[in-house]
């Protein structure tokens, strides 16, 4: 950690603006399938209910910005470059998710995609608990919630 963090909060609204653009790119890809493809799938009896995603997401969505940024004004200037760069790498593979799953229909590209994914969010993880805890903390929720619906989507992927 750096002696003096970084205190600006103009970067953090850099992260949420770039973490609200792909979930915006995410939910454009979702409508096209959620209501007529999606419920013609088999799920397990765990699935949640389709009301909890948007809340869930939201949630996820600035927590995930809140964390990266944390973790962003507490390195120096390399360090805070690898976070923005890494933070939008992972933003990919997130709305990507998205676009395979619902959009394409392609439960299993989506699955290849949430593992490479799901691998990025582990070391971010780690990464961010050294960093900062309560950034560590954060993002932990975030990957629970991936670790989630990886299984969700194998499951599906395996009962259809």
């Amino acid at each position: 950690m750096s002696a003096t963090p970084r205190l600006r909060f103009h970067p953090l609204l850099l992260f949420l603006a770039t973490t609200f653009a792909a979930g915006l790119l995410a939910t454009t890809a979702t409508l096209s399938s959620v209501k007529t493809w999606y419920p013609t799938l088999h799920k397990p009896e765990w699935t949640p209910p389709n009301w909890i995603f948007a809340p869930v997401w939201t949630l996820l969505y600035v927590g995930m910005a809140v964390a990266a940024w944390r973790v962003w004004r507490a390195t120096d200037d390399l360090g805070a470059k690898r976070t923005f760069r890494v933070f939008r790498a992972q933003l990919v593979l997130n709305a990507l998710w998205s676009i395979l799953f619902f959009g394409l229909r392609r439960p299993d590209w989506a699955l290849v995609d949430m593992i490479v994914l799901w691998a990025i969010l582990m070391m971010m993880t780690v990464w961010f608990w050294r960093v900062d805890r309560i950034a560590g903390a954060i993002w932990s929720l975030y990957a629970a919630w991936v670790t989630y619906a990886f299984a969700l989507n194998a499951a599906i992927w395996n009962m259809n």
